[in-house]
């Protein structure tokens, strides 16, 4: 290419990077501006790019949360994948960001052969709605607590989520129909002996991975367990005494992590916090800074293997 070609070429594609990135007009725009063809208008732009008439710089928020991820590691032993966005975001919008990025990564960790345990919440029923199609063979994806209550039998609901994870990886389904808390905890105690509910606990017993939030009184995105009509004014008054300042699969714990000799927890259906420790692999989702207690005490109870979590939230465990 001769010099007065290379310096058409160069002004082309100038005029065209121009329009391009600081104008944002189309490629097609752009040709019919330049007239010539879309294809030359894109090679035009690969071209300025080359040739360093454009220098595309991007500032990564990814670098600070790869720290923050670090800091999570070193200081709380924790896999922290934390999901980088501007604290001006809702809270909604917050949840669903989070939710992408743990549904993305459960399409990767969800393998043959596996038993995942499955709380229902508003934050797994987002992350299910995120789930990638990835095809597995002796895969069972387990209820961990029941979602019955004096309103309804939670069976819709529970079900939903659980059929959307069955659905992406080609899963059995193994629904969990008793209520969230029985009134008695005798009631419990004799159900726990029944053979239909034995078969359950049993699966529960085998589990690979288990997918949970922290439920929050206080969350701005509510916790299904606190609005949903589960707990009653005596149910408040209890936890309150107990001093609960959160739950996984409606157990509920202290800001230490104790949780043993929270009243409520004698009639609750989901596993007790010893046996989910013994789960290989814990994979927390949460969103939103009022979680920051109740997942700080998860994490120090060492209920947590995994997190998938804000950016901001992600700060203040650091900071705190």
């Amino acid at each position: 290419m001769d010099e007065r070609k290379r310096q058409s070429k160069a002004v082309a594609a100038l005029t065209a990077a121009r329009l391009y990135y600081l104008q944002d007009k189309t490629m097609d725009v752009i040709a019919e501006e330049l007239e010539t063809s879309r294809s030359s208008v894109s090679r035009l732009l690969s071209y300025a790019r080359e040739v360093g008439l454009v220098d595309i710089r991007i500032n990564s928020p990814l670098e600070h949360a790869g720290e923050l991820e670090q800091q999570l590691h070193d200081r709380l032993h924790v896999t922290a994948h934390v999901v980088p966005m501007p604290e001006s975001v809702t809270e909604v919008e917050r949840l669903e960001r989070v939710a992408l990025t743990a549904g993305r990564l459960l399409t990767q960790i969800i393998d043959s052969n596996m038993v995942v345990g499955l709380a229902w919440g508003s934050t797994i029923s987002a992350v299910s709605r995120d789930l990638g199609q990835k095809e597995t063979r002796g895969t069972t994806i387990v209820q961990l607590n029941g979602a019955g209550n004096t309103l309804t039998s939670g069976v819709e609901y529970s079900s939903e989520i659980l059929q959307r994870f069955g659905s992406a990886f080609g899963a059995q389904v193994q629904q969990f129909p008793v209520p969230a808390f029985f009134d008695d905890p005798r009631t419990r105690e004799a159900m726990w002996r029944e053979r239909s509910t034995l078969r359950v606990l049993d699966l529960q017993a085998k589990m690979d991975l288990a997918v949970f939030s922290v439920g929050s009184p206080s969350a701005e995105v509510p916790s299904r367990v606190y609005v949903g009509g589960y707990l009653g004014r005596d149910d408040y008054r209890s936890l309150r005494e107990d001093r609960a300042i959160g739950d996984v699969a409606t157990v509920f714990f202290r800001a230490d992590g104790t949780w043993k000799d929270i009243a409520v927890n004698a009639r609750a259906t989901g596993p007790g916090l010893d046996r989910l420790r013994r789960v290989a692999r814990r994979f927390c989702v949460v969103a939103g800074a009022q979680k920051l207690p109740s997942l700080r005490a998860a994490i120090g109870a060492r209920l947590v293997t995994d997190v998938v979590l804000d950016e901001g939230l992600a700060r203040q465990l650091v900071e705190g």
